[in-house]
């Protein structure tokens, strides 16, 4: 027997007796979350409206983005706003879009993190390679901790899908905070 082979059978002799996992019991407080998710993501530097149809975010968006630059979506209620039609295109054609538009499939209000499926990303790179992103959201499919969240995903096959939360950013050294430092430089978030 070789001594690596001696290691492993020590290690393998002395493992732990295996316990359950413990159970998570977690106060569901529905009071509040749009509240609290707010808290949250504005502290991490994003912006968040609630909002009552999209009339309302296309006017937010017109007066916080630049309209003469590349608009992109999944949302075929945007498609007289933006270009909906990123599905076929080359990933790397999409290195100019100024805004994208999409939708999570829920929100955590304990982090502010939005689920956004490939379903509603139409290229994996969109929300990563905008400048700005904005992620609808519905009030009802906000929920209160990163627990809730992962017993709704369950056991899903969603393909590809990613947590977002607030606009990109890194700090160095100095504790000098950076927004959109590798990623988008906002992230506007429309709770409908």
């Amino acid at each position: 027997m070789t001594s690596r082979d001696k290691i492993l059978a020590a290690v393998k002799a002395n493992q732990p007796d295996l316990r359950p996992l413990p159970e998570v019991v977690i106060p569901v407080s529905h009071a509040d979350l749009i509240q609290k998710y707010t808290e949250v993501a504005s502290g991490i530097g994003a912006k968040v409206y609630e909002v009552e149809s999209v009339s309302q975010i296309k006017s937010i968006l017109a007066d916080h983005f630049d309209m003469s630059k590349r608009k992109v979506t999944t949302l075929a209620d945007f498609a007289d706003f933006a270009e909906t039609d990123i599905l076929q295109l080359d990933p790397h054609a999409l290195e100019d879009v100024e805004l994208a538009i999409l939708k999570a499939e829920l929100g955590v209000a304990e982090n502010s993190a939005l689920w956004v499926a490939e379903q509603h990303l139409g290229q994996r790179v969109v929300p990563f390679i905008c400048q700005h992103l904005a992620i609808l959201v519905e009030r009802e499919k906000i929920l209160p901790t990163m627990h809730q969240a992962y017993e709704y995903i369950g056991e899903r096959d969603y393909g590809y899908a990613a947590f977002i939360a607030g606009p990109s950013k890194t700090a160095d050294i100095e504790q000098s905070l950076v927004l959109g430092a590798h990623g988008p430089r906002s992230l506007s978030v429309f709770i409908v």
